[in-house]
């Protein structure tokens, strides 16, 4: 039987149309400046979020990364969710690469509120680091998919623009919080100093994020990238794939979605589930009681071809995306009814 991996939708894979796209790009030197298929990723993403400018990179660790050290300087501070990626999962990067510190806010499934983050902005005093920039995170992987609204952000957004802070926001998951709410991603130019989106997530590419802002931002950020290694060269044919994921793969996260609702009804009866965080994209993480331990049941489910992530203490999660086809879900489902009838000591 095929492996269901739920682990993440890191782990999609080029559909038979995304390669063709691939195979046919024209390329050149992307370090010059010269690939034409990077440039024109790079446009075609910097005008669908309404902003002057784009730059493709590796990962959306380095997009995060970047943006953070082109917004500080060393001993100033960013303003992010105490569960966000930019604070948890990248190694440590704000203050390797740009020896800011960082001030955590204790929002609500990952996010924050206004009156958050102006309590958390420092008064102009010598023993403080000086605020300079506040990132949000679109959708809150920790926070089990939940995503800010634009007048959530609009008014978080009007908060840094009356202290002269820059807003950056970490989308590697944006186009499920945008197929979700059905907002336009035009309005997120209003609000964002910076943007970084994802295209290897949920958009099936293999590789690749942009960074998008305005244009001496991108120029700054094209610097930065080139510092830490980010230069490409005939990066076209990766360029092709995120091209090819926006014009294809952005409303079928609809069915992600779908998917994932129908994980959280049936793990909100197991009776070996303490509660399962609301579903509103397509991550569902969910807390075990004392029927099972967490990793005792990762290994249940990987007996029946199943991948999951242990999440923290009993915590699970799992991540819908393109390569889940409905006959593996029903799998999953039968699955997860079955672990229901058993009794596993602990």
């Amino acid at each position: 039987m095929n492996i269901t991996d739920l682990r993440s939708d890191t782990v999609t894979r080029p559909t038979p149309d995304m390669l063709q796209a691939m195979f046919a790009a024209q390329v050149g030197d992307d370090v010059y400046e010269e690939d034409p298929t990077i440039n024109a990723l790079e446009q075609k993403a910097a005008a669908l979020f309404g902003l002057e400018a784009g730059l493709f990179c590796p990962s959306g660790t380095m997009t995060n990364q970047i943006a953070i050290k082109a917004h500080t300087e060393p001993m100033t501070e960013v303003i992010c969710d105490i569960t966000a990626h930019i604070y948890q999962y990248e190694g440590g990067g704000i203050m390797f690469n740009s020896g800011a510190s960082v001030a955590l806010v204790h929002g609500e499934r990952g996010k924050m509120t206004p009156a958050q983050v102006e309590a958390h902005i420092r008064p102009d005093n010598i023993h403080y680091p000086p605020t300079r920039l506040v990132a949000l995170e679109n959708t809150c992987n920790k926070g089990g998919g939940s995503f800010y609204t634009l007048p959530e952000i609009a008014a978080i957004a009007e908060v840094c623009k009356r202290h002269n802070i820059a807003l950056h926001l970490d989308g590697a998951r944006v186009f499920n919080a945008l197929v979700a709410s059905g907002e336009n991603p035009q309005e997120y130019g209003k609000y964002f100093d910076s943007i970084s989106i994802c295209l290897s997530k949920g958009l099936g590419a293999p590789v690749g994020s942009l960074l998008l802002g305005k244009k001496d931002f991108i120029k700054k950020s094209r610097r930065i990238r080139k510092v830490l290694g980010g230069g490409i060269r005939q990066g076209g044919y990766l360029a092709a794939a995120g091209i090819y994921a926006l014009e294809h793969h952005v409303e079928r996260l609809a069915e992600d979605h779908a998917k994932a609702k129908q994980l959280e009804a049936v793990l909100n009866e197991a009776d070996y589930v303490d509660f399962v965080l609301p579903v509103q994209t397509n991550i569902v993480i969910f807390k075990l009681n004392d029927r099972y331990k967490d990793a005792d049941f990762v290994a249940a489910l990987a007996e029946n071809n199943i991948r999951a992530s242990s999440f923290g203490p009993q915590m699970v999660r799992f991540v819908t995306h393109l390569d889940v086809s409905e006959e593996m879900l029903q799998h999953v489902l039968q699955v997860l009814h079955s672990l229901n009838k058993k009794q596993v000591e602990v």
